[in-house]
């Protein structure tokens, strides 16, 4: 009975501090409120609790209790139902909003955590039954380090090259550098552009990451986590100052232009380089028969 009670004792313990550990928050993800990281610890501890006692049901044998994984399984798909109904309900009232593949990908992001969760206290559990408690820890430690891992993702900076953008009117016409922004009609607002205003290159190194820069929801992507820190001179149905992303047609790289409330040129580009590729959005021509032959 000692030996069941160690296994679930250290899979719960080891899934829980997995999840504690994934459940981070800064001006990217989300939740940044305190009832969210309650809901999302006591959803991690009733996750660790189910693959830890998986090991322990299957070597009794009790296989009726492996049943409560596909269970679980179910309810955690209604995670992302629920971050992604969340987040869209909070996107109304927002002037400068994620857009719908943001919102997507942190919702996936919150329902597969669990599932390493699970994983996590099955491992642990496994090697705190079959053999001590001391492997147990370090194979708790490994499995914490590939969740960490495997929930890292890609940025912006590792598939794109960004530079500062020189910005510059073509009479009404606003540009940074060849590429055109938008038309800007009154005088001052011009005025205000040219002394605050601030305008930045990406370059994709590939044509992998120019598809993924050419989709609409990981511009909006760049432009809301760069609101997000810097912020904006934006107001409600003021359109001359909102931040836009524009495509360089013929080259194929983006313009990014901003009037920020901190201007701060060396950070708005760091900033962007630290923007998370987001996973409907990742372009994967190349890996394709086709692509190949076309890169050849």
């Amino acid at each position: 009975m000692e030996r069941y009670a160690v296994a679930i004792v250290v899979g719960i313990a080891a899934g829980f501090l997995d999840r504690l550990i994934m459940l981070r928050s800064d001006y990217r993800f989300y939740p940044t409120y305190p009832h969210g990281y309650l809901t999302h610890l006591a959803l991690g501890f009733i996750a660790a609790g189910l693959g830890a006692v998986a090991i322990p049901a299957i070597a009794k044998p009790d296989y009726v209790a492996v049943t409560f994984l596909a269970l679980a399984a179910q309810q955690f798909r209604e995670i992302r139902s629920m971050e992604r109904e969340t987040l869209s309900k909070l996107e109304e009232g927002k002037l400068i909003p994620r857009g719908p593949d943001y919102i997507e990908g942190i919702a996936r992001v919150f329902e597969a955590r669990n599932y390493l969760v699970i994983l996590t206290a099955m491992a642990s559990s496994a090697v705190a039954y079959w053999w001590r408690w001391e492997y147990a820890v370090i194979a708790a430690l490994l499995c914490i380090v590939f969740s960490t891992k495997l929930m890292g993702g890609s940025y912006i900076g590792e598939i794109a090259q960004v530079e500062k953008g020189e910005i510059i009117f073509d009479g009404s016409i606003l540009k940074v550098n060849d590429v055109i922004i938008m038309n800007v009609g009154l005088t001052e607002t011009r005025k205000k552009i040219m002394r605050e205003g601030m305008g930045i290159i990406i370059k994709p190194h590939d044509d992998n990451a120019r598809l993924t820069l050419d989709a609409p929801g990981q511009r909006m992507a760049i432009i809301h986590d760069v609101v997000s820190i810097l912020g904006s001179k934006v107001d409600v149905s003021e359109t001359e100052l909102r931040p836009l992303a524009r495509k360089q047609v013929d080259k194929g790289y983006l313009a990014l232009f901003l009037v920020a409330n901190e201007p701060d040129l060396e950070y708005f580009m760091e900033i962007v380089k630290r923007v998370p590729v987001i996973e409907s959005t990742r372009g994967t021509a190349l890996k394709s028969f086709f692509g190949r032959k076309a890169a050849d």
